[in-house]
């Protein structure tokens, strides 16, 4: 589930009261965030769902490895945008914004909480690379559960925090009258409008 750390302004608290009353309609995959980044060699845009840990000081915070494509585009482009959808309720959010690592001392204290089973994943892939085939990965995996201790957090893995400077909340209508509103960064200030459907 989501740590909401601190959430100071006017779009986070209104994400923070769909995620609550999503959580009341018992959605699935809450946490499943799409995060798209751009491969400026190509131009090529590239999605994937990631899981949102952190809402705090107006960060949206995942995990992910360092050495992986999506942070090889990450380190090139640092403009990015994510969407949740919640069924449950109707409900969309876009967002964009621009991705940076967290603090190492963050990742730390992360990897400690998390389950020796995720944390020796995160020891055994090399996330992204070709391989020969699937036993190998469980291969790997298992050889580094065996060890006694995988409590120090590798290097190539840790968190990335997003700041986000637009919100667009997209709210469902069975008659498609669907209402949108969106929150604009400007000068630190949050702008906002209502979007036609």
């Amino acid at each position: 589930m989501v740590d909401f750390i601190s959430y100071k302004s006017k779009p986070f608290q209104l994400f923070k009261d769909y995620f609550d009353f999503a959580v009341e309609s018992n959605q699935q995959s809450i946490e499943a965030m799409c995060v798209s980044s751009v491969d400026l060699s190509s131009k090529q845009p590239h999605s994937r769902f990631v899981n949102l840990k952190y809402v705090n000081n107006n960060q949206l915070i995942f995990f992910s490895n360092y050495e992986s494509n999506k942070a090889k585009q990450f380190n090139l482009c640092s403009n990015v945008s994510c969407v949740f959808f919640w069924p449950s309720i109707n409900i969309q959010i876009r967002i964009n914004g621009v991705i940076e690592r967290t603090s190492a001392n963050f990742s730390d204290e992360h990897f400690l909480k998390r389950s020796r089973v995720k944390n020796a994943l995160s020891i055994s892939s090399d996330q992204s690379s070709k391989i020969s085939s699937f036993d190998e990965v469980v291969c790997k995996f298992n050889k580094v559960l065996k060890k006694s201790s995988i409590d120090n957090r590798p290097p190539y893995w840790g968190g990335y925090s997003i700041t986000p400077n637009y919100f667009e909340f997209w709210k469902g209508s069975s008659n498609r009258l669907n209402k949108r509103e969106e929150y604009k960064l400007s000068n630190d200030t949050w702008i906002y409008s209502i979007l036609e459907p």
